[in-house]
């Protein structure tokens, strides 16, 4: 898996929402899609996008008011289609916090330009800090929160599997002896008991357990997480 922007397609229309998802994919990009709203909350809840497009229309809950649900909460730009090419409904987006409007029909190579505009635009603001998130494999751990999520489920973990996670995640790409992980997770049991947590938290986010990819084992100098 790569560092890809990942963008989230929230449109009612299948056809169209599997193409974008084809589309973009097939344009480097990780695609994840919500036919609703209120689909579309479940994925945020869970994951970290860098990118949501929009559809205005959708029954029950139409895009500006998904945005002004949104904005409050949430600053991933917005990129909304439309179509309605009034003004006022292009105002009516914008103040509400859209970055960008496409009117349908449109052709996916100006919606393509249009994305990584808005992206380019985005890193060029972005100050340069610690990433909240991590992303391994289809697990996706957020460090503010402390929760890790996998396919838009959150991972039930134990209070030491908790603070496991958290300090390896706060040393990410390094490593970090057993030592410093029973010092800074409270863990009583000796090196031992780190092993067997690890063991532990290895089965809920490898996809092998037994060849672990992201928790690894560094000989002589404890455990290592690597992202993707």
């Amino acid at each position: 898996m790569s560092d890809s922007p990942h963008i989230l397609v929230v449109d009612d229309d299948t056809r169209l929402r599997d193409l974008l998802q084809r589309y973009l994919s097939e344009n480097g990009f990780a695609v994840s899609t919500a036919s609703s709203a209120d689909e579309a909350r479940k994925l945020l809840a869970g994951l970290a996008f860098d990118l949501i497009v929009l559809d205005v229309m959708m029954p029950e809950e139409d895009g500006l008011t998904f945005t002004e649900w949104l904005r409050p909460r949430n600053d991933v730009p917005i990129l909304m289609l439309t179509a309605r090419d009034e003004v006022r409904d292009r105002i009516a987006g914008l103040e509400r916090g859209v970055d960008d409007y496409l009117s349908k029909p449109f052709d996916p190579q100006e919606l393509l330009l249009r994305i990584t505009t808005i992206l380019r635009r985005v890193a060029s603001a972005a100050p340069v800090e610690p990433a909240s998130s991590i992303r391994f494999g289809a697990c996706h751990y957020q460090r503010e929160r402390k929760e890790l999520w996998q396919n838009g489920q959150r991972i039930h973990l134990t209070e030491m599997e908790g603070s496991l996670l958290h300090s390896l995640a706060e040393q990410l790409g390094s490593p970090v002896s057993r030592e410093t992980l029973i010092r800074d997770c409270e863990i009583s049991g000796g090196v031992r008991t780190i092993d067997v947590q690890v063991t532990r938290l290895r089965r809920k986010i490898e996809p092998d357990s037994r060849n672990p990819r992201y928790l690894q084992t560094i000989r002589g100098r404890g455990y290592i997480l690597r992202p993707d």
